[in-house]
């Protein structure tokens, strides 16, 4: 009796002890969602008490400028893409005569886009005043500004600042420049043609038309279909480094991978599941807390050249055939664009745009960096592509007159500190240096050629 009271308590211990046991496994299953959701909260009452909620709000995993400059696809109907990444801030739409279009009246912190589509805080009119000299920045994201502190601080807004600049000087001090009419005796006339020359007192607007990721066809026609009509009185195209990237068959830039999501289903599918469930675990802040604050300092520096985040290295190409082919397209487009303004007797100045690896001296800063993100054979194949560029370049100007070349890579040289914050895209005081350069290649198409004396008689001495 004792033996089998001794088992069956035995027994009954064990079966207590195992229940016992269980127990708390099933309460640890169900507490998981219950301290997420308290984490959560106490996740969002800390970004509230901090301030720190719009950032949040806006921060993708990446540095917040490189999403404030990220390009986002609409359709033609104004609808995003399923299965293109949503989280750019920058809005283009689908277009069917330039590829793509940036959206009208959009801005963020960093950028104004107006109401015609150009990079600029105020509209422009299609009519021009009379007072009024228009130029106009076509190019890829490198003229756009991309990655800028803000559209004061671009190329565009830098060169007019300094025209305007001028002109105001030329107001307030008309003594410490030429004259309209020349003096008749020598001796003042020696003294008068040694001050400096005078531009057109007028208005001065350089008008940002760039567009990041465009290559020479979107450009060109960007000219015909959008600029034209504007009536500009000189162009400034800065480009060159996106022809080299895109292949040969293609004319221009699209909206990127559209076509071969919509031909292969499946991947389509899963790239629309992997941006869905991307976008709903980033709608937590405990998600987005831990990645702003642990892994944020840490980032590589990322490479932003739009349109897709394709590496670099592996969009030029090794083979010398397609890069001629390249080459060759880039050429017939850039002539063109100078047979355009010519017909139009606009004023043409052309340039490739700078890129980090042709820095003749040494690199500053982040730029070391840069340079090893970008891969062990990218300098070479770059010095390659742009050596042919820009012999492209110069038979246009052989073949086209009006059409003025710039080397703004010695421009970036000769630039003290950290200029590049990419392969291509510039920091706020090497836009300055470029605008400056530009200013002294326009400027003498501005001058005001003095009358000479007509008087009468022969003033008193």
């Amino acid at each position: 009796m004792f033996f089998r009271s001794s088992r069956k308590s035995s027994w009954s211990s064990r079966s207590l002890y195992q229940k016992k046991k269980a127990l708390p496994k099933r309460w640890i299953v169900l507490s998981v969602p219950l301290v997420l959701i308290g984490l959560e909260l106490l996740a969002r009452l800390a970004v509230g008490v901090t301030g720190k909620t719009a950032e949040l709000n806006a921060f993708q995993g990446e540095p917040l400028n490189v999403t404030a400059y990220r390009l986002r696809f609409l359709d033609q109907k104004g609808n995003a893409f399923d299965g293109l990444p949503d989280h750019g801030q920058l809005t283009a739409k689908r277009s069917p005569m330039l590829g793509y279009r940036l959206m009208s009246n959009q801005q963020s912190p960093v950028w104004k886009i107006n109401e015609q589509g150009f990079r600029a805080d105020q509209p422009i009119s299609v009519d021009k005043p009379k007072d009024e000299v228009r130029i106009f920045v076509l190019g890829g994201s490198a003229a756009f500004g991309q990655l800028s502190s803000n559209n004061q601080n671009t190329i565009a807004a830098q060169l007019e600042a300094r025209l305007n600049q001028q002109v105001a000087a030329q107001k307030a001090t008309p003594a410490k420049f030429r004259p309209d009419t020349l003096p008749y005796f020598a001796d003042e006339l020696e003294k008068a043609l040694k001050l400096p020359p005078r531009i057109r007192e007028a208005r001065y607007r350089v008008i940002n038309a760039a567009v990041p990721g465009y290559a020479s066809g979107n450009e060109l026609a960007k000219l015909a279909f959008e600029v034209l009509p504007y009536k500009p009185d000189a162009i400034v195209l800065m480009n060159g480094y996106s022809d080299l990237l895109l292949p040969s068959a293609s004319e221009g830039v699209d909206v990127p991978e559209v076509e071969s999501l919509m031909e292969s289903a499946p991947r389509h599918l899963m790239t629309s599941w992997g941006n869905q469930l991307n976008d709903f675990f980033h709608q937590f802040y405990l998600v987005k807390g831990i990645e702003y604050l642990v892994f944020r300092p840490h980032m590589a520096f990322k490479q932003l050249i739009p349109p897709t985040d394709t590496p670099v290295q592996d969009r030029l190409t090794t083979d010398n055939q397609e890069l001629d082919r390249r080459v060759d397209r880039y050429r017939q487009n850039v002539h063109q664009v100078s047979r355009l303004a010519s017909a139009s007797k606009i004023p043409l100045f052309v340039a490739l745009q700078p890129e980090v690896s042709l820095r003749a001296s040494k690199p500053a800063g982040r730029e070391k960096e840069i340079l090893q993100q970008l891969g062990s054979r990218y300098p070479d194949q770059i010095k390659s592509g742009y050596g042919k560029l820009q012999s492209a370049i110069e038979q246009v100007k052989r073949d086209t007159p009006g059409t003025s070349t710039l080397n703004l890579t010695e421009t970036v040289n000769a630039t003290q500190g950290e200029v590049f914050q990419d392969a291509i895209h510039l920091t706020d005081s090497a836009n300055g240096a470029i605008a400056n350069r530009l200013y002294d290649a326009i400027v003498p198409r501005l001058h005001v050629q003095p009358k000479p004396y007509t008087g009468g008689n022969v003033p008193p001495s």
